[in-house]
């Protein structure tokens, strides 16, 4: 199983794959959540493998697992700015489609605003944005700024980790540190003004996600010149896992759609 990538195709450290596809295929780079990690995506990062359909990558933050030495970033541009640095001899070579889940949409949206702006008109073909309302929608709830036992239940509550780790205090000592500035730099994100990406957006979310109203998803829309759809899949905040084959399958449609220029809206 293959982790970092060859260190002549990815010089940041921020880069990771865990299954071959195929060279001339789209290339599907996956943002994480708040405190999560690229082997969280192992299970989506392996179904869309699978089909031979793309590539994918995944990034993986600083300050967790092979990168916990390292100073987490605490806000959205940095993470950005840095993913670019590490995407961009790709997005000279190949179309990128980006998926980001929960914090991640945002690092995704920015990273896409980016790569339009550099990349040499080789921007992403399509940005899939997850588990989070429009880059527009402010999210402060203050979580960043919680004693540990309250951001350990803040956690729990959203039923993404398992209560073992919750309950392991050595390890979340380790965590804890990397999740506070993912919270830091979600909460006080403020993105442009009416920023928009010319690539086309598909924004998913679970049903049953209260943090996610389906109005303020569908405020997606008013960050793309192109094509919008969203899509919804039984599940809370964190559906993907349960749900990685059904996701994986609509990843794909998707990624066919963005080639294409298909992409027809559900709403």
């Amino acid at each position: 199983m293959s982790t970092l990538l060859g260190r002549g195709r990815d010089r940041t450290g921020w880069l990771r794959q865990y299954h071959k596809g195929p060279a001339d295929a789209p290339l599907l780079v996956f943002f994480p959540h708040a405190g999560g990690a690229a082997t969280g995506y192992f299970g989506l990062s392996a179904a869309v493998s699978a089909a031979a359909q793309v590539e994918a990558f995944i990034v993986q933050y600083p300050g967790r697992q092979d990168r916990l030495a390292e100073a987490c970033p605490d806000n959205i541009a940095e993470m950005a700015d840095r993913a670019v640095e590490a995407l961009l001899p790709f997005a000279e070579e190949r179309r990128l489609v980006l998926f980001g889940h929960s914090m991640g949409s945002t690092v995704a949206f920015e990273v896409a605003l980016r790569l339009e702006a550099r990349a040499q008109g080789r921007g992403p073909l399509g940005l899939i944005v997850s588990g989070r309302g429009a880059a527009s929608v402010q999210t402060n709830q203050g979580v960043h700024l919680l004693s540990d036992e309250d951001m350990t239940a803040s956690m729990a509550a959203l039923s993404g980790t398992p209560a073992a780790l919750l309950a392991d205090k050595d390890l979340m000592a380790a965590v804890l540190p990397a999740l506070r500035a993912d919270f830091k730099a979600s909460e006080l994100y403020q993105g442009t003004p009416g920023a928009q990406t010319r690539c086309p957006i598909s924004a998913y979310s679970g049903k049953a996600d209260r943090g996610v109203p389906v109005d303020e998803l569908l405020q997606w829309r008013e960050h793309t010149t192109g094509e919008f759809k969203a899509r919804f899949f039984e599940g809370g905040h964190f559906y993907l896992q349960p749900r990685e084959q059904e996701v994986s399958r609509s990843i794909l449609d998707d990624v066919h759609a963005f080639s294409t220029g298909a992409l027809v809206g559900s709403r």
